[in-house]
């Protein structure tokens, strides 16, 4: 053996032969003065060659013996130097499932077995630290995955499982896990504090021309349908990619992150610029659909989309572009019983809602990067939105005290349109200079929000004391909301590095916001005639704000450490005008956020890493002086103007360590957080029921929230099955006001799991999961001049497992099962529990078993009750909702694929 790139021999390296099965010692020896070794009397088997030496990265290699090849020759073995790896680590042979390259996790994916036909989310499923749900949706670490790219570009961007649930399992060749950080930190390799838990799926080379997809068609008892088409074509440097998807089965996209696609958030008026946050639009006032299934009621959802994306010109250029249309609609009904213990007594609510939501909603964007020179680059980016919504709520309520007295009751119909626009832009510039490390980026956005809602509000409330009733209000009015936002945001940074060890990272940026909302509510003069504008509930805004902000962030990188320390401030003017009345609201503040991260890597496979970050946060609109609206009259919100802003503090740490030969993994992450100055509720309800809630800040108490969790994942050679075992921990305190009393809430939860998985090609697969946890809680109130306590300690379990047993005949059984308990509590006196039990049969035609019939029966035992409960302070909810239950669907799928030049499965 010799050194790859000087041919010196490495005379005395240390050579070890071990059992490739389990990595027990099997021999060992020392290279002789000329770098060749030789071990005799071995027996049959599969081995591991081992070769480490000093500075060198260790040479991994398996080879087996059989009685019909009882020697092995390795002829030349060429070591590496560690410095010539950089952050890489080297693992030739079948042996290297996994690799640490960096912050980077890679998986080999020929060394996991998948079934032929598999998808992406499969081979997921068997990788060590990942973990996938029965919704599609990734957790890896004990973070949740929100990106999945292809070769490193985004895949019809914000739905990640287009990627997981269609691309053949078989067309990868690796996986890679990191923490994807902005395109600022990226550039100037300089932590910013903002990273997105990444998966980058790398194609072989041979699939990264032709085309694949499938179609999949069902029909279900009670009326419940699904069906779905993908089509994509490679062709070297290009993808082409369209889907279309309809079903009321829950499947609402191919995601789970559905409130990107339908128009989800706050389209009104929301910014946040270092300062005042602002809402607006139809939602506050009107309660617009969010676009969101949530599991509530019965969807009926019909997507589609265009993907492209393509480089040329020796890559200087590439375009990414997505074109979205999708529609949902959502029936269902809701019932929430409550009670709240007050200094005055109890007071019990029970409400009921019927809804009928719908949303309509089209997206374009696309992305251009240009190299403009070896130096600079450009990246342009534009996305548009139009949507349409309409919200059909009736709800019913009433209000009783501990004494069973009725004091109020609400009847309510609410009926809303909205048409909404958005628009983004963003300009992104790049230029490194001569000297090494000595950068220059700058980043321009400009954000555009249009939102019109129009609708009607009917309520008649009552109120009642030992007599009967005490006041009746009705309301019968027309509303309208239009609101405009304008905001455009500006960054330019600045590297100059003082050593090679040591730069400095200088941030100046300015935003303007531009915006206005004009709220109006009518009267009617005669039955229909909504003419008569009502003052008190309507008024026309206009705000302005302008922002400085200039920072700091120095960088320390030697050896094995990484430090990162500095901050950044932000100046904010603010300016809000009402032009009915001509009141004028200004305010002037300076935010503060700072930051450090320390990152030591004791070797490759293992690192360790803590952040630090803190950040200003000012009062929101609607805490300081919110509109004024009555679509609830018995929940009145109250402004305050002497709001001052909070503080946060937030603690974050790490450690990753792997070991090649055992397959080990271990995987520890923490957090802690506290609040100075908090901004906490005080809810005043009186004897009737009504509720007034207004904002202040709480001197003297540190809201505080924590968590911790530990992952560890070991392959079992004997019986080749894997176990992870995971820990975790979540706790938080914080404060709130009932009627002038200080309430103390403290929760903490403590779990633990065990996983446990095996894989055994064409005949059989399971996995399974158990999580007994147990929670903590404590309310401290005064009920009448007395401290008391609300104890709602309870425990619980949630097990998951699924199997797939394949079958001769080309046939396949599939059951997967979903058990939830929650103890009674004090609050809640009953136990809760649940199965969800589904279960498939498939059987397969063709040769290449891309041919599936399959009859699947959901929730088997008829328990999905839609029922959540949860205790909040002095309070606790319980809530009933329409759910999807037992059908039966059979299904045809049909999956093809010509990449490379041929039909290929994997065997």
């Amino acid at each position: 053996m010799a050194d790859s790139a000087s041919n010196v021999k490495l005379k005395d390296a240390s050579v070890s032969i071990l059992n490739a099965k389990d990595s027990t010692l099997v021999s060992f020896t020392r290279a002789a003065e000329n770098g060749s070794f030789s071990i005799g009397k071995l027996n049959k088997g599969k081995f591991l060659l081992l070769i480490t030496y000093p500075e060198y990265a260790d040479y991994v290699e398996e080879f087996s013996l059989d009685s019909a090849k009882t020697e092995h020759n390795f002829k030349q073995l060429n070591m590496l130097l560690k410095s010539k790896l950089l952050a890489e680590v080297l693992i030739k042979g079948t042996a290297a499932a996994i690799k640490i390259k960096g912050d980077t996790t890679e998986y080999n994916a020929a060394a996991f077995k998948i079934q032929p036909n598999s998808k992406v989310e499969d081979l997921l499923k068997q990788l060590p630290g990942i973990q996938v749900d029965k919704d599609g949706k990734i957790t890896a670490q004990g973070q949740a995955v929100n990106k999945v790219l292809v070769d490193g570009e985004e895949f019809f961007g914000d739905d990640p499982t287009l990627v997981t649930k269609n691309i053949r399992g078989d067309m990868v060749d690796k996986v890679q896990l990191y923490d994807k950080k902005s395109d600022q930190a990226t550039f100037t390799g300089i932590d910013d504090g903002e990273k997105t838990k990444t998966i980058n799926i790398k194609l072989k080379e041979d699939k990264k021309s032709g085309y694949f997809g499938k179609v999949d068609a069902g029909i279900g008892t009670k009326d419940f349908y699904q069906g779905q088409a993908l089509f994509n074509k490679f062709k070297a440097k290009q993808k082409f990619s369209a889907y279309g998807t309809s079903s009321n089965t829950g499947k609402t996209g191919l995601g789970w992150e559905d409130s990107n696609k339908y128009g989800g958030g706050s389209d009104g008026m929301q910014f946040v610029d270092d300062g005042i946050m602002y809402f607006g639009g139809g939602g506050d006032d009107l309660d617009s659909f969010d676009g969101r299934y949530n599991g509530q009621g019965i969807p009926k959802a019909h997507t589609g989309g265009l993907h492209y994306d393509s480089k040329w010109n020796d890559d200087k250029n590439s375009i990414n572009t997505n074109y979205k249309i999708g529609s949902l609609a959502v029936d269902g009904s809701t019932n929430t019983l409550s009670q709240n213990t007050l200094p005055t007594g109890i007071i019990k609510s029970n409400s009921d809602q019927i809804f009928n939501n719908s949303i309509f909603r089209q997206k374009l964007d696309a992305t251009y990067q240009i190299k403009l020179d070896s130096t600079s680059n450009l990246k342009l980016t534009v996305d548009g939105t139009v949507k349409n919504s309409e919200t059909n709520s009736d709800y019913t309520s009433e209000t009783r005290n501990g004494n069973d007295e009725l004091r109020n009751d609400n009847t309510r119909r609410l009926t809303n349109k909205v048409d909404g626009r958005i628009l983004n832009m963003s300009a992104f510039y790049t230029k490194k200079f001569k000297k090494a490390g000595r950068t220059l980026s700058v980043n321009l956005a400009e954000a555009f929000n249009q939102s019109n809602a129009k609708g009607f509000l009917q309520s008649n409330t009552n109120l009642y004391d030992s007599t009967g009733v005490i006041s009746n209000q009705k309301i019968d009015q027309y509303k309208t909301n239009d609101t405009k936002s304008s905001v455009l945001s500006s960054n330019i940074a600045y590297t100059e590095p003082f050593t090679k060890a040591f730069s400095v990272i200088l941030n100046y940026g300015f935003g303007i916001n531009n915006s206005t909302a004009d709220r109006k509510s009518f009267d009617q003069s005669a039955p229909g005639n909504y003419n008569l504008l009502n003052d008190s509930l309507s008024n026309d805004f206009k705000l302005n704000q302008f922002s400085n902000q200039v920072g700091a962030i120095f960088n320390y990188k030697k050896e094995k450490h990484v430090i990162n320390f500095g901050t950044k401030v932000s100046d904010v003017s603010f300016k809000q005008v009402n032009l009915y009345t001509d009141d004028i609201f200004k305010r002037h503040f300076t935010n503060w956020n700072p930051q450090a991260s320390y990152q030591y890597r004791f070797t490759q496979q293992k690192s360790f890493r803590f952040n630090y970050y803190g950040n200003t946060t000012q009062p929101t609109i609607d805490q300081i002086q919110p509109v004024r609206v009555n679509t609830d009259p018995l929940n009145i919100t109250l402004g305050n103007p002497d709001l001052t802003p909070s503080f946060n503090h937030r603690f974050n740490l790490g450690y990753n360590s792997y070991k090649v030969l055992s397959g080990q993994s271990i995987w520890l992450s923490g957090s802690y957080s506290f609040t100075t100055n908090p901004i906490v509720s005080n809810t005043f309800t009186d004897s009737t029921g009504r509720s007034t809630y207004q904002s202040f800040n709480l001197s003297g108490k540190k809201p505080n929230n924590f968590y911790a969790n530990a992952y560890f994942d070991q392959k079992i050679s004997k019986g080749d099955f894997n176990i992870g075992l995971n820990m975790s921990a979540n706790g938080n305190t914080y404060y709130n006001m009932i009627n002038n009393e200080l309430n103390s809430t403290k929760s903490y939860t403590y779990s633990a799991g065990v996983s446990l998985s095996k894989y055994k090609q064409k005949k059989y697969d399971f996995w399974m999961n158990f999580r007994p946890n147990y929670t903590k809680s404590t309310s401290s109130y005064m009920t009448n001049g007395e401290l008391r306590k609300n104890i709602n300690d309870g425990k619980g379990f949630n097990a998951n497992a699924s199997f797939n047993i394949y079958l001769p005949g080309k046939l396949q059984i599939s059951s997967d099962g979903n058990y939830e308990y929650k103890a009674k509590t004090q609050s809640f006196p009953d136990d809760f529990s649940q199965f969800i039990w589904n279960a498939s049969i498939v059987k397969t035609f063709l040769k290449e078993d891309n041919l599936k019939v399959s009859l699947t029966g959901n929730d088997l035992l008829n328990k999905n009750a839609g029922f959540t409960r949860n205790t909040t302070a002095n309070s606790f909810y319980q809530n009933s909702y329409t759910s999807i239950r037992r059908y039966f669907m059979l299904s045809v799928v049909y999956d093809f694929n010509k990449m490379g030049g041929g039909v290929k499965t994997s065997k």
